[in-house]
């Protein structure tokens, strides 16, 4: 993962068929927040000019194919079952079908996996391990039924090689119920923890998100690093899930960058639209995951939203490499 901001984008898929069976084999069509058109290009505004006063350019787009730079996502694992445990497999392969084996580490992992579903309700941030062979597996319990995406974000050990984001689509069988986005707001409890949110996502331009963390009414000043950071970010778009993944301003060590209660990040929205913001965090041992509902070119706002704690996604075990 790269320090500073990631934007990746994709055409949207997502099945709509209300209160009936999500299933392999389900007619899918598109689906797009009210307030963010369609796009089908591979560029963006934000991606072809500097991201505003702060200095920070935005980067190509990636996670918009299965396949980029000579590479390939192969998910052997495109559908699972709702609720119940399953091995999520996938092999990243090379201009010439073999299985890569060799990666550069980035944030003390040599590749980040994180899944979403389409209507931006579940979230994991996972680690999974690879078998010499070039086989990356971890296990997995989505809770509902429906379309996710999967981004498989890793820089090969060639030299010269870059970052790259991958992205191949999920499915998860079951009675399926889709959900609303969740209202905007600014506050999010969680755990007995309070996660505030100050600051906006504009587009085409860089602006500073700040997040404040407390527990119990009183400011948390004993944050812990986790992935070589006080916290890590990342933004869906609602609609086609266009990607945005930073670091925090700062990071421990550094002379400067205090463990809270503050949080810097450094973020350009590609475009108008809603965006669901994730928040990982650590504190006395545990990941929490405190998650935002905000609207780009309009002012911020916010409304609690649902996030937990989440063991499969964050318990330190060799599968998950935490």
């Amino acid at each position: 993962m790269h320090t500073g901001l990631k934007i990746t984008a994709f055409a949207a898929a997502l099945a709509a068929t209300f209160g009936t069976a999500y299933g392999v084999g389900q007619g899918i069509g598109p689906v797009v927040d009210e307030e963010t058109p369609p796009r089908h290009d591979t560029h963006t505004e934000a991606e072809e000019k500097d991201g505003g006063g702060t200095g920070h350019a935005t980067e190509p787009a990636g996670g918009l194919q299965i396949s980029e730079g000579g590479y390939t996502l192969d998910l052997r694992t495109p559908s699972v079952t709702a609720g119940d445990r399953a091995e999520l497999r996938f092999v990243i392969r090379d201009d010439k079908g073999r299985a890569v084996t060799s990666y550069r580490r980035e944030h003390e992992k040599e590749l980040h996996l994180i899944v979403a579903s389409r209507d931006l309700v579940t979230y994991r941030h996972l680690h999974p391990t690879r078998a010499a062979d070039g086989t990356w597996s971890i296990p997995v319990n989505l809770p509902r039924a429906g379309g996710y995406r999967v981004f498989a974000d890793f820089t090969p050990a060639q030299k010269n090689a870059e970052n790259l984001t991958l992205g191949a689509d999920l499915a998860a069988a079951g009675p399926y119920e889709p959900q609303r986005l969740p209202a905007p707001g600014a506050t999010v409890k969680i755990n007995g923890y309070e996660v505030r949110l100050d600051g906006a996502l504009r587009p085409g331009t860089a602006e500073e998100l700040g997040l404040k963390v407390s527990r119990n009414g009183r400011p948390v000043t004993d944050l812990q690093p986790y992935l070589g950071a006080y916290g890590h970010l990342v933004a869906l778009r609602s609609g086609d899930l266009a990607y945005l993944h930073v670091h925090p301003n700062g990071e421990p060590g550094d002379g400067t960058t205090r463990p809270g209660p503050d949080i810097s990040f450094t973020a350009t929205a590609p475009s108008s639209g809603s965006y669901r913001l994730f928040l990982d965090f650590k504190h006395a041992g545990e990941v929490h995951t405190a998650a935002f509902t905000v609207r780009a070119g309009t002012a911020a706002a916010a409304e609690p939203s649902a996030a937990e704690t989440r063991p499969e996604a964050h318990e330190s075990t060799g599968a998950h490499g935490h």
